[in-house]
């Protein structure tokens, strides 16, 4: 609880935001003090992270990089200085969100937390060294680095390969009726087929029959002859002959796996290899005088390879019966891994890489390391360090943001979890709704306080809210078994889901729980669809947006493409879309800004100066639908559209799920750049909502309800349960307690999380799992449900 002056009493021991307009923000003006834990609050879409995030990180970050010198700044990535009329009593900020950089292999929780470093240094200072073998630098323990990487994989441990099985799936085809799969389509592959028949090879025989050193010649040749190819003549075309190179079907795989830059056709060619352990350092990444080095008895790769629990408990155990230099490092490294532990961590390997683990996992990751840097009188605003979290790890969690505050520092964070947001010493509450309807501080101040504040929806679920009301269990229509599963943790795992019912898979981070419903594929008995929805992003570019992903833009296009006016001038359905010439603003290429390069000052985005905004050029914005251009639907919002499209079926049904899923605030032209995790989530779900379901579909969702409000987190369950209802069936990966008290079935994974995990701890309705003896998950189950 917060027991220090109110902003009146002490006004320098406040930040005070003044006017403050970012995104949906109305003019806001607030106090919330400094040296305190601060949980900003509202419903999804409320505004809460354009205030914390875009309006006093961005203006903390704008007012550091004034210092900085003007040549450097230019080589800085810089956000931009947020719309807000003042800021006072702002000291120096530090953000911590959820969003990652471009994945790389090469990037792995040991570099994040830079545990890597000492680890390096203690095999280089005291690792113990085959006789004669000279002392090697830390850096030749590194497999990012020239001198440690081994040559055969460059360091990354693994070697892609290829087969003639891969490579020609159906022998009894021939060349010319497309043998070899991995070949390219079209004109590349009539190519490839017509240098060979040029060379003098059987294009028309089964593959099968060719000879075997043909055939290994054809597949993986690195050779690449030119011959002149005279191409079969075809009516009404002149067809002249050419220089045709030929490239193996092996070296073209590896070229567009390496090189190309079309992610569609990496999939593709990633199909045609196989990857195993290098077979110069077995996986171990590093050359072999690096891995012929060993503390404890083993190499550097195997020590990276352990949770870090595990590799705690050896450092402290050889640490004490070694030399000065081994007692140091290794205390060194242990207080570093405790701070990584102590937020639930412990089951991850140093080794593991960063684009496989959850974006709540990332941030906790980066906490860990601000723990240990030291820092005095910053504020750390982090974005829902809780997400992913198990109720037990969330603890854990508050013990390290109240650590954070003591050191002197200001703890601001973004937080939906209510047992964080009752910890706080201050709240500060945001909306009453979502979008247009937000952009309020409700309230600001103790957490007490917020229970008198009547349009709170945080309010409803803080205080006065008992335990969920009893629901009848449905009845299974069939059940799926999965496994026995041999992946990560889980060892000859076996599960048995209820057909027909809502499932929730629960267990501690790291107990297995993706892992297990990873395992779900359509080809298993039971499933005749299967339907995954995750959080990644519907698009990568501000050209995808809401009315595109969800198809509502072809509906809308064809709308306004049968208007009279629109039928007058010729136009088609293609003139109203932003992405294509013809219809679209050439002045900005349909983006509705342009950027300004400012040499010492970041790039700033002003409309554009002929479209205004609005993406379209003249002629196509003097085509109306019922008084509305192109542009004006696109500024709609969801609501809005759907009173103006009443009476269009196709967008009524569009619109209607993407209202049933809580997302009426956002407008159709909303960039998919701009949408969080579980918004996105959401609009995957109303993209399958609106489709017309035929048959049983199973629906898979991994942590549906993170980055969201409670009151969301009712308006989703809501629309599960009616898919469930309708005779479909639902498997949720879930930490959120109340959701899980509202599930048919229970499976519980764990007791812990790495090598401790793994296993089923029980399954049953939620009350049986709820007094199971070994769970983690139990206590807080019964909790939820009032027993």
């Amino acid at each position: 609880m917060y027991d220090g002056p109110s902003p009146a009493e002490h006004p320098d021991g406040f930040v005070r935001v003044r006017d403050a307009r970012e995104h949906n923000l109305k003019g806001v003006d607030v106090d919330v003090p400094r040296d305190a834990l601060v949980v900003f609050t509202g419903v999804s879409g409320s505004g809460k992270s354009s205030l914390a995030f875009g309006t006093v990180y961005a203006e903390a970050q704008r007012r550091y990089f004034e210092s900085v010198a003007p040549y450097a700044r230019r080589l800085i990535h810089q956000v931009g200085a947020p719309k807000v009329g003042e800021i006072t009593g702002l000291p120096p900020a530090v953000s911590l969100e959820q969003r990652r950089s471009a994945p790389s292999s090469r990037s792995s929780v040991g570099t994040v937390t830079t545990l890597s470093n000492s680890l390096r240094m203690l095999f280089s200072r005291a690792g113990d060294y085959p006789a004669g073998a000279p002392r090697l630098d830390s850096d030749a323990f590194s497999p990012n680095t020239a001198a440690g990487a081994c040559p055969g994989c460059h360091g990354l441990g693994l070697v892609h390969t290829t087969s003639e099985e891969l490579l020609v799936p159906d022998p009894e085809l021939s060349i010319r009726q497309g043998a070899i799969a991995a070949w390219p389509g079209a004109w590349q592959g009539k190519n490839l087929r017509d240098v060979l028949d040029a060379l003098g090879y059987d294009v028309d025989r089964p593959w099968r029959e060719l000879a075997a050193e043909d055939r290994a010649w054809i597949l993986f040749t690195d050779e690449q002859p030119v011959v002149t190819v005279h191409p079969v003549r075809e009516a009404g075309r002149i067809q002249r002959p050419y220089q045709g190179t030929y490239m193996s079907a092996r070296r073209y795989v590896m070229h567009t796996f390496s090189d190309s830059r079309s992610q569609p056709l990496r999939a593709k060619a990633e199909r045609f290899l196989s990857s195993g352990p290098c077979p110069e350092c077995g996986g171990g990444r590093l050359r072999a005088e690096a891995l012929a080095v060993t503390f404890a008895g083993r190499t550097i790769a195997e020590l990276a390879a352990l949770p870090l629990t595990a590799l705690a408990d050896l450092l402290r155990e050889r640490g004490a019966g070694g030399g000065e230099t081994a007692r140091v490092l290794t205390a060194d490294l242990v207080a570093r891994i405790s701070t990584v532990t102590e937020l639930g961590l412990g089951y991850l390997g140093l080794d593991r890489a960063t684009p496989t683990l959850s974006g709540g996992e990332l941030q906790r990751l980066r906490l860990a390391t601000q723990l240990r840097a030291g820092l005095f009188g910053v504020v750390y605003v982090l974005d829902e360090p809780s997400a992913g979290l198990h109720p037990a790890d969330a603890e854990a969690l508050l013990v390290v943001l109240k650590r954070l505050k003591a050191a002197g520092n200001s703890v601001f964070v973004v937080e939906h979890q209510l047992d964080v947001v009752r910890r706080a010493d201050w709240l500060v509450d945001v909306g009453p709704g979502a979008g247009v309807h937000g952009g309020e501080v409700l309230y600001s101040g103790p957490p007490d306080g917020l229970g008198e504040v009547a349009g709170s929806a945080t309010a409803r679920f803080l205080y006065g809210r008992g335990p969920a009301p009893a629901r009848a269990v449905r009845e299974p229509s069939g059940w799926l078994k999965l496994g026995p599963v041999e992946r990560h943790n889980l060892r000859g795992l076996e599960a048995e889901l209820p057909l027909g019912a809502l499932t929730a898979v629960t267990g501690v981070s790291g107990s297995g729980k993706s892992t297990l419903v990873g395992e779900i594929t359509d080809g298993l008995p039971g499933v005749r669809r299967l339907v995954t929805v995750d959080q990644k992003p519907i698009g990568r570019t501000p050209r995808s947006n809401l009315a595109t992903y969800t198809g509502l833009f072809d509906v809308v296009r064809k709308l306004f493409a049968q208007t009279e006016e629109a039928r007058a001038r010729g136009y088609q359905a293609g003139r109203f879309s932003f992405n294509v010439t013809g219809g679209r603003c050439e002045t900005c290429q349909g983006e509705g800004f342009v950027s300004v390069e400012l040499l010492f000052l970041p790039s700033t985005y002003t409309p554009c100066p002929d479209c205004h905004g609005a993406r379209y050029n003249e002629e196509t914005l003097q085509v109306r639908l019922d008084g509305l251009d192109i542009a004006g639907v696109l500024g709609l919002t969801v609501e809005a559209a759907a009173e103006f499209f009443a009476g269009v079926p196709a967008a009524e049904r569009a619109l209607r799920a993407l209202l049933d899923v809580g997302l009426g605030y956002l407008t159709l032209g909303q960039p998919a750049t701009e949408l969080s995790g579980g918004e996105a989530q959401r609009i995957k779900l109303a993209t399958e909502l609106q489709r017309l379901r035929r048959g049983h579909t199973l629906y898979v969702l991994d942590e549906p309800t993170t980055g969201l409000h409670p009151a969301d987190v009712e308006v989703l369950m809501r629309q599960l349960h009616g898919l469930v209802d309708a005779g479909h069936s639902v498997v949720v990966v879930e930490h959120d307690m109340d959701v899980v008290a509202g599930a048919d079935w229970v499976v519980d994974l764990g007791p812990g999380g790495g090598d401790e995990g793994g296993r089923v701890v029980a399954a049953g309705p939620p009350a049986l799992v709820a007094g199971a003896a070994d769970s983690r998950t139990a206590p807080y189950l019964a909790r939820a449900l009032g027993s």
